[in-house]
């Protein structure tokens, strides 16, 4: 480099500096100002040194619904889905780790398993046993590794717009990068935040698309995603999806519980072949591929999902009555220890 360019160089290097610098306050104000004005709306609990934020309505059998990637309790409450499962069902509904109000160790590789073991303790926290677990997309995962672990805790399943075998994505490694060491958090803190606001209507035509977003879903607080936390914590989602599905891939045919698959037929974001493919690999399992939806099947055909909900319930009730059958007929009526397992 000339002489003569390098005044010129350096000039150009601090004014990106400080139009760095002046992005990062920016975004920290935002920050601020963003959690100010959307508080946590339920309760906290502290469970094994993770502080999660979670929400609970009605009264009945426990409903728990783990929402996707980049997203938090708002997501399921302004789909509707809460108030309606909340008219039958007790609904736990969690802020994921790393998301809305809830903490993400850095220290912890936040795996499906992972968060599977902290989400199954907080619920005996709570009192709560053999669930019905829904999980919606990347929280399909999740649900999936908490039957899968615990077995004997999770009642049914219902899994919604969920990836669960690994495929090629060029998505994924432009989507990481903010959880990458240095440079993602250099892109966090400065330019990933605005970049996030102005893509945001361009992602929400493909979540979804064909079909256009809800007007409640206007209502959605889109700054609380673009928190530098919470863009670490979906950088390392994405970074961590292909990897998760590839690991579970091969546990799937272990489900013994009732597993309800639903898919909406024109996702644009995860093909509906993920959710036909498990369905073959689990073959007591239910399948409905939804005509005209996208992938926020939640929102756009809430009842629709709650009849998934009704069918995993009544499946359960039903393989309850199986137990009793068995209990019964090894007993012959007459072992008082084995009867009171029928009860």
């Amino acid at each position: 480099m000339s002489l003569l360019n390098r005044p010129r160089a350096a000039t150009i290097f601090l004014g990106v500096g400080a139009a760095l610098v002046a992005s990062a306050l920016l975004v920290r104000y935002r920050t601020r100002e963003t959690e100010r004005t959307n508080p946590p709306t339920g309760k906290f609990l502290e469970v094994d040194g993770v502080r999660l934020h979670y929400i609970e309505r009605g009264d009945g059998e426990p409903l728990v619904l783990l929402h996707g990637n980049g997203t938090m309790i708002d997501d399921m409450t302004l789909s509707g889905l809460v108030d309606l499962a909340a008219r039958r069902y007790r609904v736990i509904v969690f802020d994921r780790p790393g998301f809305g109000h809830s903490e993400r160790p850095s220290e912890v590789m936040w795996t499906p398993e992972a968060q599977a073991r902290v989400l199954r303790n907080a619920l005996r926290q709570l009192g709560v046993e053999s669930p019905i677990v829904l999980g919606h997309s990347w929280g399909s995962l999740v649900a999936m590794a908490l039957a899968l672990d615990y077995p004997l805790f999770v009642r049914s399943l219902v899994l919604l717009s969920g990836y669960y075998f690994p495929t090629p994505r060029l998505d994924v490694p432009v989507l990481s990068l903010p959880a990458i060491p240095v440079v993602g958090h250099l892109l966090r803190y400065s330019v990933s935040p605005w970049l996030g606001r102005l893509l945001w209507p361009a992602v929400r035509r493909k979540l979804f698309g064909p079909a256009p977003a809800p007007k409640r879903f206007d209502a959605f607080p889109v700054w609380m995603t673009l928190r530098p936390s919470q863009l670490r914590a979906a950088a390392s989602e994405t970074a961590l999806m292909i990897p998760a599905a590839m690991a579970l891939r091969h546990r799937y045919r272990e489900l013994k519980m009732p597993v309800v698959i639903r898919t909406g037929q024109e996702d644009r974001l995860i093909d509906r072949k993920q959710s036909v493919r498990l369905h073959e690999s689990v073959p007591h399992s239910d399948l409905s591929v939804l005509p005209g939806m996208g992938h926020m099947i939640h929102h756009l055909a809430p009842d629709d999902v709650m009849a998934a909900i009704g069918s995993a319930a009544t499946a359960a009730y039903q393989a309850a009555g199986e137990d009793r059958k068995h209990w019964a007929a090894a007993s012959d009526g007459n072992d008082p220890m084995l009867m009171a397992k029928v009860v």
